[in-house]
């Protein structure tokens, strides 16, 4: 058995998996993985916050410091996107509640791409 952690839409599982041989017998189904304790409230299905924060510059998202469902204050920071060699953190506009992570490490994004939807 091999212990993993995974993340869905920001919300981060613990799992076990069992390698299985060729002789071995399918494992009968397991039961839906539940969500690891410290993991957020994932929003429902088609949920959109109605305040979009958008990347102020073209850049790369380095870190999402932020998981749907948590309560952030104003200037919080949320997503920190590199350009030009420098870090920059894209802090939240006001009090609110984190809806939706529209991006993720790693990806390229525009200037004007929504990053995070807030209530």
């Amino acid at each position: 058995m091999k212990n993993l952690r995974i993340t869905v839409n920001g919300t981060t599982y613990d799992v076990q998996v069992e390698e299985l041989g060729e002789t071995a017998a399918p494992a009968a189904p397991a039961a839906a993985a539940a969500p690891a304790p410290s993991a957020k409230p994932a929003a429902p299905a088609g949920a959109v916050g109605n305040i979009s924060v958008k990347a102020p510059m073209p850049g790369t998202v380095v870190n999402v410091v932020v998981t749907a469902g948590q309560t952030v204050k104003s200037g919080e920071d949320l997503v920190f996107i590199e350009a030009m060699k420098m870090e920059t953190p894209v802090k939240a506009p006001q009090d609110g509640t984190v809806v939706t992570i529209e991006v993720a490490k790693g990806e390229a994004v525009d200037s004007g791409k929504v990053l995070v939807t807030m209530n």
